[in-house]
């Protein structure tokens, strides 16, 4: 990690001591169109129908200053489109590939171009979302710039060469490419368009499903669209066709538009497609219908070329039996240089494996066994503790017990002996109340039996008082 932050500190450094260091800043999706990079779109707008995630903005930039936008796709790790203006024909070529850092890791502090070989260890991720060199190495593809350098010069030129600008492309295509960009752009858009600073370019691809080592998509066409931003201005599309070097289509933007995505907006208004000069798009296709004528017969020479290396190809039939014969000697040799180190790396793997996996299973069994043990030392005196407990526990049960039943036998004899013990007591205490109560009973009847006969005698002595006052006096009176 230190030596990851010095090697940055080193890499700032060198940017501030030489400023004609490239520089590709990844535009944020919070900043409008392409930033500082819009004044490569009429009235700064940049094409519309772009939309998918994987779509990343750049304002390539060189000495501090704007030099041409790039929509660049991290899926086909190919550029969309390159928005540029023409400034004058460049008079020498120096490559010098560049990558963009923030492309594979947006945390990182580099905020500029850097060679890829200078940044080895410092990006996270380098070149999971970008091309690098080493993707072209050996695949039969050269890295074609979307944004020609032979219509740059000086500082333009130089900030063209960076992969986000590069689409793989075959040695032929890309060289017929690049020639018939700047044919057209230099003999047929240039002279017809009033004003070089309002001529605007966009040179894109079309990916395909072909790749180059399973990472970048090899385009299936290329386009130019171009806009004269003027008072009799105009637009137009050319289209090439990656499978046939020698094609060239012109076409109107809005049918351009159409062979790219839905919704794919290229230029505001169409440019003045709907009023433009048709004197001056005239003179245009004329001009690019003369650079296809020229293509086509060079495509002929070409085939004369071609016809007249029969003798060279022949030569070339015999001597390839023997080419192949030493291939497949050398391809054996390789192989079997392959397998014996593959052998020793499996043994080696094998026999590392074995014995780290033994050292594992003894450190394992040696920390089973100390927290075994730890667990039984830990466990003794708790277990004695609740032993003595449960003994104790069981002593008081069983003097309880030996109590409770001591208990019920004594209760029942003592409690028949008392009640026996009591009985006389009771007996003859009962008897002076009994025989009292006998006294007062036979009392209690020879008076009734007097009282009866009392009432008895005064019932018959009233009656007889009574019949005596009755009859007694009524007699008297009679005499």
């Amino acid at each position: 990690r230190e030596w990851t932050m010095k090697t940055s500190v080193v890499f700032l450094l060198c940017i501030s001591v030489f400023p004609g260091f490239s520089q590709g800043r990844v535009v944020g999706r919070d900043e409008a169109g392409f930033a500082e990079c819009n004044v490569f779109f009429p009235e700064q707008v940049p094409p519309e129908g772009f939309t998918q995630p994987f779509h990343v903005k750049i304002c390539q930039q060189y000495n501090k200053e704007p030099r041409f936008a790039t929509l660049y796709s991290t899926k086909d790790k190919i550029p969309l489109y390159s928005a540029f203006k023409y400034t004058k024909p460049a008079q020498s070529e120096e490559e010098s590939w560049l990558v963009e850092p923030q492309i594979d890791d947006p945390e990182n502090d580099l905020q500029e171009m850097v060679h890829e070989a200078d940044i080895a260890g410092t990006v996270a991720n380098l070149g999971a979302n970008q091309a690098l060199t080493s993707d072209y190495v050996g695949s039969g593809y050269e890295r074609g710039l979307l944004n020609p350098s032979v219509l740059n010069e000086e500082d333009f030129q130089m900030a063209t060469y960076t992969l986000t600008n590069a689409v793989p492309l075959s040695p032929s295509l890309s060289k017929s490419w690049h020639r018939d960009i700047k044919k057209v752009v230099e003999q047929a858009l240039v002279p017809h368009c009033p004003k070089k600073d309002r001529l605007y370019l966009l040179a894109g691809a079309i990916p395909s499903r072909a790749w180059v080592k399973g990472k970048l998509s090899v385009p299936e066409t290329l386009w130019l669209a171009a806009c004269c931003d003027a008072p009799e201005g105009w637009s137009l599309g050319i289209v090439k066709n990656t499978n046939d070097d020698t094609s060239l289509a012109d076409l109107t933007v809005r049918e351009l538009e159409k062979k790219l995505l839905t919704g794919v907006h290229l230029f505001k208004g169409s440019c003045g497609e709907d009023n433009q000069s048709q004197e001056k798009t005239r003179a245009i296709l004329q001009a690019v219908s003369q650079i296809r004528s020229g293509e086509q017969v060079r495509a002929s020479d070409s085939q004369e070329a071609k016809e007249s290396g029969l003798v060279r190809r022949a030569a070339g039939i015999i001597a390839t039996p023997f080419i192949k014969l030493l291939e497949l000697l050398i391809y054996v040799f390789v192989e079997l240089v392959k397998c014996v180190f593959y052998f020793l790396w499996l043994v080696i793997k094998r026999i590392g494996g074995t014995v780290l996996d033994g050292v594992c299973n003894l450190w394992n069994g040696v920390v089973s066994y100390l927290k075994n043990i730890t667990m039984v030392l830990i466990s003794i005196p708790y277990d004695l503790g609740r032993v003595i407990v449960n003994i104790f526990m069981g002593f008081l049960h069983i003097v309880e017990d030996v109590a409770s039943l001591t208990y019920r036998i004594l209760r029942i004899p003592v409690g028949f002996v008392l009640h026996l013990a009591a009985f006389p007591y009771h007996s003859i205490c009962a008897i002076p109340s009994v025989l009292k109560d006998m006294a007062n009973g036979i009392g209690g009847t020879f008076s009734l039996v007097i009282d009866a006969t009392a009432t008895i005698l005064h019932g018959f002595y009233y009656l007889a008082c009574h019949i005596v006052k009755r009859f007694v006096p009524k007699a008297s009176s009679d005499d």
